[in-house]
């Protein structure tokens, strides 16, 4: 992205990376650029065009950009490769919340296509800094380079970081689960009506 506003900024890569329900990725990913509009360039920060200077995008953007049609049927094909049903596939990274709405903004068809949830890597990062400090201190660097495939890549082994130190290796017996759904709601949570009234 030329930056973080969906109504001004422009979508310049997408990447995508399949894994199954266990975080194996199935194929090696696709990787498109997408050729902006003048100004989106124009308009970019110091800070994002140092950033995709530095990381080589804006170079390969001279030579390999294609236009946000074909971008985003090159995208919806892929990910119907390997998730053909409608309302299936999870779109999932770190603050995905920002991809989906530049998604929605310029490739409506792909949002169309994934579950409207969504898998935010960021956000268990974030339960982790605050309830399991170790575990936030010893995640993995990044690497990245603020590429897209190469982000997505390191956004899968966060989760898989996280899933292992985080989520416990043997499932939970029903018997539990049903014992700290008890306690949970004995804490006496109140209902939007009560909590108006304290």
């Amino acid at each position: 992205m030329t930056g973080l506003d969906v109504q001004r900024d422009a979508l310049i890569e997408v990447a995508v990376v399949v894994t199954d329900g266990d975080l194996t990725i199935v194929d090696p990913g696709m990787d498109v650029l997408i050729t902006p509009p003048a100004e989106a360039l124009d308009n970019m920060n110091d800070f994002v065009r140092n950033m995709h200077t530095s990381s080589g995008l804006l170079d390969d953007l001279q030579t390999s950009g294609v236009s946000m049609e074909e971008a985003t049927e090159q995208v919806l094909s892929y990910i119907k490769r390997f998730v053909p049903q409608q309302g299936k596939a999870l779109l999932a990274g770190n603050s995905v919340g920002t991809d989906k709405m530049f998604l929605e903004a310029n490739m409506p068809s792909v949002i169309d296509h994934l579950h409207y949830r969504l898998v935010d890597v960021s956000s268990i990062k974030e339960l982790a800094k605050r309830w399991y400090r170790v575990a936030f201190a010893e995640s993995p660097d990044k690497h990245g380079g603020h590429r897209a495939l190469a982000d997505i890549l390191e956004s899968i082994q966060e989760l898989e970081y996280y899933r292992r130190v985080l989520f416990p290796a043997e499932p939970v017996t029903t018997e539990r689960a049903r014992e700290v759904a008890r306690e949970v709601v004995a804490l006496g949570i109140p209902a939007p009506a009560e909590a108006a009234k304290a």
